[in-house]
């Protein structure tokens, strides 16, 4: 595995199509010992991170990118373009890495990152309903090809169901309100564009001063639990996360960014448990296993970006970083 040397123009993000790679630094930081070596983009998005990593390869190494989004792939492979014949890019989702690696030929990598956020491609684009500051169809799937959309569930779902999604994925005090708010609105028709939902969740949410000055808008968290149900988000990442390390040859490293808490607490109960030196139950007096670390935690605390990062990319705010490298013995 060869490292290549960094410096400070090698890693500037560009913005092509508005794209900008989050905490980019941080990740070269945990990633130039996989440079040169195979390297797989699970969340490959605009391309934004993974242009940068073969720019620093400098020809050498190859880089595998996965995306579930059709029009995501599209974009980055037109910005990794001038790397032709030093990547590959697919339509599949991150929890298929271990099939689509062994499909591919790749046996492990060197350098793994997941990027866990929506793109800002995705957000600006009305007609996919990610934003509640967009017109658009109530969609948010990230491949339109396939699954429920948003408003499916808004208008299929029961009191409950809508309860528990948005207050399991998003957290929402306001939960039952904006469920039964939602399900006597419906009464008069299905509710089929982000307009029409924000409205409903704005009539009946009124937040506390404090909320208003922070300008949280009252239907981020309703718009992200939808999201999060839309795409079972944390379900794909739960089978990544069960043995994730074993994409990773020995002293190869993963990145990990999310963006909520609920992602970063799969992560960090996931690498603290690859980490651990045993895994028999508690109650059990003697040790009965043979189980070694899988993997070294490089990141005892998540890293958050810089305060002139989310100065120039508000995208980056709620952003937190993970890192573990393969230990070499372990099995």
């Amino acid at each position: 595995m060869h490292a290549a040397s960094l410096s400070s123009d090698s890693i500037q993000p560009t913005r092509a199509s508005g794209h900008i790679p989050v905490m980019l630094e941080q990740v070269f930081a945990f990633l130039q010992p996989c440079l040169g070596g195979d390297i797989l983009d699970g969340t490959l998005g605009g391309g934004g991170h993974a242009a940068a990593l073969l720019e620093a390869g400098r020809g050498k190494g190859r880089l595998l990118g996965l995306d579930r989004d059709p029009h995501a792939l599209l974009v980055a492979r037109q910005r990794l373009a001038p790397f032709v014949g030093q990547y590959i890019t697919l339509h599949a989702n991150f929890s298929q890495a271990a099939a689509v690696l062994r499909e591919a030929g790749w046996a492990g990598v060197d350098g793994l990152l997941l990027d866990l956020g929506f793109s800002s491609l995705q957000i600006e684009e009305g007609g996919r309903g990610f934003s509640f500051l967009r017109p658009g169809p109530l969609d948010m799937r990230m491949d339109q090809s396939s699954g429920q959309s948003a408003a499916d569930i808004v208008n299929a779902s029961s009191e409950e169901e809508l309860y528990r999604i948005l207050r399991e994925y998003g957290e929402e005090r306001a939960a039952r309100v904006i469920a039964r708010a939602i399900l006597q609105e419906r009464v008069q028709g299905p509710i089929t564009t982000t307009t029409a939902l924000v409205k409903i969740i704005e009539r009946s949410v009124r937040r506390p001063a404090r909320h208003q000055r922070h300008r949280v808008h009252a239907a981020t968290q309703t718009f992200q639990a939808l999201r999060i149900a839309v795409n079972q988000e944390l379900q794909h990442l739960a089978v990544f996360l069960q043995e994730g390390y074993t994409l990773l040859r020995p002293g190869g490293r993963m990145v990990v960014l999310s963006y909520h808490s609920l992602e970063d607490r799969l992560v960090k109960t996931a690498f603290r448990r690859w980490a651990s030196a045993c895994i028999c139950p508690p109650q059990l007096q003697v040790c009965a296993c043979d189980w070694e670390p899988q993997v070294r935690v490089l990141t005892p605390k998540p890293l958050t970006p810089t305060g002139q990062e989310v100065m120039e990319n508000t995208r980056a705010r709620s952003a937190r970083l993970r890192a573990v490298e393969r230990c070499e013995g372990g099995g």
